[in-house]
């Protein structure tokens, strides 16, 4: 039998010796295993990388896609916030046209009516045309839905007046490039 020595300690030289031996073979084990763990949380930390960037690449999207869809929102209602006021307004600029054609049929002197109206009709007009107004230009032309509504037909005197918009009944509107008001139109047949 073998015998142990002992240090002033009191410890068993042998046993410390195999511990040490028993440590060093746990830590060559973990030194292999290290690499393919290593590996996998690298892969593992690329992945979540990937996502991560992923969903901030569409984060910042979708906030560049509402901050354009806001602008053009308020653009939008920047454009046609009068259009309530304005298509209230019509009907005064048609009374407007409609006494202005009057007083030019009638008979006697109504050169200072005629003056004054045509005064306030021009002042009503190029206001309103500065918010955007725009007269729809129907007589001559041909039907076209988007613009105009026929409210009557007639039998066209010339072959060229067929499928023409020959008188307008009630004048039609744009604002800004959209229609607030459809021109009311009789067609030739």
């Amino acid at each position: 039998m073998k015998e142990h020595k002992r240090d002033k300690h009191g410890m068993d030289h042998d046993k410390e010796h195999a511990n040490k031996e028993e440590i060093s073979e746990v830590k060559v084990d973990c030194k292999q295993e290290e690499p393919q763990q290593s590996q996998q949380i690298e892969e593992s930390s690329e992945d979540k990388i990937a996502a991560l960037n992923d969903k901030y690449l569409r984060l910042a999207a979708e906030f560049d896609n509402y901050r354009r869809r806001t602008a053009k929102e308020r653009l939008d209602l920047v454009m046609t916030a009068g259009e309530e006021t304005i298509v209230g307004v019509l009907p005064v600029l048609d009374d407007c046209e409609r006494a202005l054609d009057v007083l030019h049929r009638s008979d006697g002197d109504n050169s200072v009516a005629i003056e004054g109206t045509e005064i306030i009709y021009n002042k009503l007009f190029s206001y309103l045309e500065s918010k955007g107004l725009k007269k729809i230009e129907s007589v001559g032309k041909e039907l076209n839905t988007d613009f105009h509504e026929a409210i009557a037909q007639l039998p066209a005197q010339k072959k060229e007046h067929r499928n023409k918009i020959m008188e307008v009944v009630q004048q039609g509107y744009t604002l800004n490039g959209k229609v607030i008001r459809f021109a009311k139109v009789v067609i030739g047949i």
